[in-house]
């Protein structure tokens, strides 16, 4: 599996933006998608940007304006961006769309990410990314989500506070009434949470009401919240039905427990703490990028400069 977060497609705009002509007037998004990296595009090469129906229409936005009709005229060379290519039908219907206007304009395409073997369907890309992939600004809509698995609080709606969570009436009124935060367009696989089992009718009811999809709800069968934190296993508790071999991903809230699912698991886990996947806890490159390992290596590296300095 390969994933990519917003940061990713920052930073690889960054390091081959010099792979893109300078001469475009104009950056055209394709919905929904593409207008990201559009929108990111047209900043760093200072160009005005718009999306496929509003070019259509002559209507554009520019650097310190918030819209603006333009002439056809002012306008030439176009860059026609997506963030990824996987069969090819999305850039193909796009570019059937705006056939009526190709004899007025030079339109290129360009995509951030495709799959090896697809580069020529564009001008330019940026990086070629194999199947599967997952992206942090699709992933709750992708097609595979029925071989996942997901935590409930953190994830679909929010944890609930100390006050809350007194396994009590304040409890059930935060699990009937939760703010909801990431409600996937797509049918989740199973629902994993640590919340008990005696909660269930209460879980079901939010997530029926926030029309959130799934095949299975899992709940930890514990009498109460003394006996959930006696046992102490939350992490455990989700690598258990996370180990079941069709499931290919699981999203949870927590970093701390998201490692310890995989470490358990040795399966990826997407954490929305930092919305880094983890494929390898045990990894010191992962914990040097989640910042777990810096005081150490702070201190490693002043050891190492006192001790050049003495010789």
């Amino acid at each position: 599996m390969y994933y990519r977060n917003i940061s990713d497609l920052n930073q690889i705009i960054l390091k081959r933006l010099n792979v893109l002509p300078r001469d475009f007037d104009l950056i055209v998004g394709i919905p929904r998608s593409g207008m990201l990296p559009a929108n990111l595009l047209a900043l760093y090469l200072n160009k005005p940007y718009t999306d496929i129906d509003s070019f259509l229409k002559g209507h554009i936005y520019k650097a310190g304006e918030r819209s603006q009709f333009f002439d056809m005229k002012e306008i030439k060379k176009v860059l026609v961006v997506d963030d990824s290519i996987a069969s090819g039908s999305a850039m193909n219907k796009s570019k059937k769309r705006l056939e009526e206007v190709a004899k007025d304009f030079n339109l290129k395409y360009c995509a951030v990410y495709v799959v090896p073997g697809k580069e020529k369907m564009v001008d330019y890309y940026f990086e070629a990314v194999p199947l599967p992939r997952y992206f942090q600004w699709n992933v709750f809509n992708h097609t595979t989500l029925e071989k996942a698995c997901f935590d409930i609080d953190g994830v679909l709606c929010v944890d609930p506070t100390e006050d809350q969570n007194d396994d009590g009436e304040k409890y059930i009124n935060f699990v009937l009434n939760a703010p909801p935060l990431y409600i996937p367009g797509a049918k989740i696989g199973t629902i994993v949470t640590s919340r008990l089992e005696k909660y269930r009718k209460e879980t079901e009811a939010w997530l029926d009401a926030n029309k959130v999809k799934y095949d299975k709800l899992v709940m930890l069968d514990l009498p109460n919240k003394e006996a959930r934190q006696k046992a102490n296993n939350h992490a455990g508790h989700k690598a258990d039905t996370y180990k079941e071999g069709q499931y290919n991903l699981f999203i949870e809230s927590s970093l701390s427990q998201a490692l310890e699912i995989n470490r358990v698991t040795k399966k990826p886990v997407l954490c929305t703490e930092n919305f880094e996947m983890i494929f390898d806890s045990q990894s010191l490159k992962y914990n040097i990028k989640s910042g777990k390992y810096f005081p150490f290596l702070r201190k490693v590296a002043l050891k190492v400069r006192d001790k050049i300095r003495s010789n």
